[in-house]
């Protein structure tokens, strides 16, 4: 990374950490920073990282990284055309029946925590296009509380206070889940494929 948007990145990175410093003391998480180039024009946003993402440190890898290959062969994007980011920047978890550790929807603290984060995140990107998956990031970036994927899915919005249009998918988890969605998400792709030969 080079450049002054690259230096400011760091610093809020630096900020972020310092901020969540005590908080993430008592249960050992890691915050899991955006990765990608600053000057892209697309940012992808997901919902929390999962397992993998937390222990090697980086969003979108282990199974969430088959999720964004396909993201990428769909669109015809590479990797490097993106910065990609989470709403809430650690792995929520809860412990399952058996005594596993598992992942778990952010709860409404969490999000109000990174909330602020995320804004001053996407404020410094600047980006052309903002495109997030299923209903939390969705309702982080359009700032409307109740709004549903599934009324949003697939089309383009302006991006108000972020001085971009963005996007909103479903949460490839829910297309996994969810074997009836998966025509609609692959349509969806094939929409933001085309807005992006546009222009």
């Amino acid at each position: 990374m080079n450049g002054s948007k690259s230096k400011q990145l760091l610093a809020h990175n630096a900020a972020l950490a310092a901020y969540f410093d005590d908080l993430l003391a008592p249960e050992k998480k890691r915050i899991v920073f955006g990765d990608g180039d600053p000057r892209a024009r697309i940012v992808l946003i997901g919902e929390a990282p999962g397992e993998q993402e937390a222990l090697l440190g980086k969003p979108f890898v282990g199974k969430a990284g088959k999720i964004l290959d396909e993201f990428l062969e769909k669109t015809g994007l590479k990797r490097e055309d993106l910065y990609i980011t989470n709403v809430v920047k650690w792995r929520p978890t809860a412990v399952s029946k058996a005594g596993r550790t598992i992942n778990r929807a952010p709860n409404r603290e969490e999000l109000a925590l990174f909330l602020p984060w995320l804004q001053k995140e996407l404020k410094l990107l600047q980006p052309a296009y903002i495109v997030t998956l299923g209903n939390t990031p969705l309702r982080a970036v359009s700032g409307l509380k109740s709004a549903v994927i599934g009324q949003y899915h697939g089309r383009m919005f302006p991006g108000g206070a972020f001085g971009a249009h963005f996007f909103p998918l479903y949460h490839p988890a829910a297309v996994i889940y969810n074997r009836s969605l998966r025509d609609t998400y692959l349509a969806d792709l094939a929409a933001f494929a085309a807005l992006l030969r546009r222009g």
